[in-house]
């Protein structure tokens, strides 16, 4: 019985000496090491190391290549100032060693991993982008604390970071005053000063600013910049040239990736068009969108019998009446002048009175008429066709003339005498249908050629082309980009109505959304579980890691003990932040 209470005491006092071995270790930064003794005998005295059969611990090889209990790293030498101590025990600062037997690899700002004496690290040293160039944490950004891409901390913190493009003065942002609820600019909106609330641009003014994509300085069409200051494409006889922010993407075309519409980055589509990470972009031509805005250029006039206050009244409005055709030319072989706009083209007229008064319609003319700019928007029908209609049709009314106090409003109170210009591009599918009324003068022009005269003055008239019946006259090809002009012009005080009908006249465009958030992981994220609301070891707004095991920062209130900055098992160090002692 005593022989037996022996060998069973024996591993009982193998383990207190083991405990009484590691409560005498110092500890290094990765946690306690087991010495494993010198000594020659089967209980640790001086010698060779303990082999017996008895459960004791093992000798260490530093610089066999392979960590065991006791090291932290094994960098295959037992030399000092590498990254891995002469013993093998100790990550030298401002290293990581990462895999056994491979050098360690010295820690730098801008190598994408945090280390010491970093609170970040983006892969790169640029400042301004949440991360400095000494890798400290830069005001309203938040960064992954293992490294990577910095975001902006919250929205309405009054610091514009990472992809915000705006912070007004909202605790709480909204949509609607310029800036929107996710710090984007809203269009016709500039936000100059962080903190302060936005206001809007003056497209116009020959400056680029907010949400303008150019800014020529003048409200005319067809130039390259729409008078909403928007980039317009450049096509001659189909054959169009990309313009990145158009918003269209030609058929054909590999020099765009995507086109949104914009030049702003942190979108899914960057100012070269290129695609960015983190987004899903797909390009929009099955699925149309609900509604199409076409740019509208105004001109008001002022009509015979309208005068007051000393005005002068224009002479071809209000002057005559009767439908007249053939005074920009005649159909399919009348084209637009050089600067994109109708050629006056007749002898003897019986509603207007030559081509001088003839060019101010559609022209800036000061002192003669007043040019506003605006949208009419199309919505979207159940055969796929787009349509505006309105049967009184007065976009003027308290504007232009009648409010700088020299013209009167005429029946019921509305401001006629006015022109306008709509333009816009399409790819040719054979299919096109363009329908319209209009009282008085229409002209519609698809590919610079004449293709619908309905010019004098009278009431409203209906009328449609069906672009594949004169597809050869118009000088059009399947799969090539043209552009429709539609003139129209109020020269009588009756009534005023205008219809326009667009069938297949949408382009492909890309439409792009933030996949953070979407529940799966796409890079750049480092993580995505669909609420990303933070917290220890869950991932954190901006799809970014939160803190964690394996981050290099030993969470104490998460009930670590160790954090080497990996998730091996086979060191130091568990993957759950727990010592390993043999």
């Amino acid at each position: 019985m005593s022989g037996t209470r022996a060998r069973t005491s024996l591993p009982a006092l193998l383990l207190a000496a083991v405990l009484l071995t590691v409560a005498g270790c110092a500890e290094g930064p990765e946690g306690p090491h087991i010495n494993p003794g010198t000594g020659n005998g089967s209980d640790g005295g001086t010698g060779d190391p303990d082999g017996g059969t008895d459960g004791g611990p093992t000798n260490t090889s530093c610089g066999n290549r392979t960590i065991q209990a006791g090291e932290a790293c094994d960098d295959g030498n037992t030399l000092s100032g590498d990254g891995c101590s002469a013993d093998c025990k100790t990550r030298e600062p401002g290293w990581f060693c990462d895999t056994a037997g491979a050098p360690c690899i010295r820690n730098v700002c801008g190598d994408g991993r945090t280390g010491t004496g970093e609170a970040c690290d983006d892969h790169n040293t640029a400042s301004n982008d949440g991360c400095s160039a000494t890798c400290a944490v830069e005001a309203g950004y938040t960064c992954p604390t293992s490294g990577g891409r910095c975001n902006a901390a919250r929205c309405g913190d009054g610091i514009v970071a990472a992809d915000e493009e705006c912070e007004d003065n909202n605790a709480s942002p909204a949509n609607g005053d310029g800036c929107s609820a996710t710090c984007r600019l809203e269009r016709g909106y500039k936000c100059p000063v962080a903190g302060q609330a936005c206001v809007p641009t003056n497209c116009g003014d020959t400056i680029v600013e907010g949400t303008e994509q150019c800014d020529d300085g003048n409200h005319d069409m067809g130039d390259g910049c729409s008078p909403l200051c928007a980039r317009e494409p450049r096509c001659t006889n189909g054959v169009c040239t990309a313009v990145c922010g158009d918003g269209v993407i030609l058929p054909g075309d590999t020099t765009e990736e995507c086109d949104d519409g914009n030049l702003r980055p942190n979108d899914g589509c960057s100012p070269t068009c290129k695609l960015e990470p983190g987004f899903q972009c797909q390009t929009i031509e099955d699925a149309p969108p609900s509604a199409v805005d076409i740019p509208v250029v105004y001109r008001d006039f002022i009509g015979q019998g309208s005068t007051t206050n000393g005005s002068t009244a224009h002479i071809d409005f209000d002057n005559a009446n009767g439908a007249e055709t053939g005074i920009v030319g005649t159909l399919y072989t009348a084209t637009l002048g050089t600067d994109g706009k109708p050629v006056y083209s007749k002898a003897t007229s019986t509603t207007t009175h030559g081509q001088a008064a003839f060019d101010q319609w559609y022209r800036d003319v000061p002192a003669v008429n007043k040019t506003l700019v605006s949208t009419l928007r199309l919505n979207r029908q159940a055969n796929g066709a787009y349509l505006f209609d309105n049967q009184d049709f007065f976009p003027l009314d308290g504007l232009g003339w009648i409010a700088a106090g020299k013209e009167i409003p005429r029946n019921n109170n509305h401001n006629f005498s006015f022109t306008s210009e709509a333009r816009y591009w399409f790819e040719y599918k054979g299919t096109e249908v363009l329908a319209f009324r209009g009282d008085d003068d229409v002209w519609v022009y698809i590919n610079r050629k004449l293709a619908v005269d309905l010019g004098g003055v009278h009431g409203a008239q209906d009328g449609s082309i069906t672009l594949s019946q004169h597809a050869a006259e118009l000088g059009l090809q399947v799969g090539k980009v043209y552009e429709a002009v539609v003139w129209q012009a109020e020269r009588h005080t009756t009534q005023s109505s205008y219809k326009l009908t667009l069938t297949n006249f949408v382009a492909r465009r890309t439409e792009c959304k933030n996949t953070c958030g979407d529940g799966i992981v796409q890079p750049p994220e480092q993580c995505d579980n669909g609420s990303n609301t933070g917290g220890y070891g869950q991932c954190a707004p901006g799809c970014i890691l939160g803190p964690r095991c394996g981050d290099g920062v030993i969470q104490v209130e998460a009930g670590e003990d160790c954090d080497d900055g990996n998730t091996n098992n086979n060191d130091a160090c568990s993957n759950t932040c727990q010592p390993i002692f043999g």
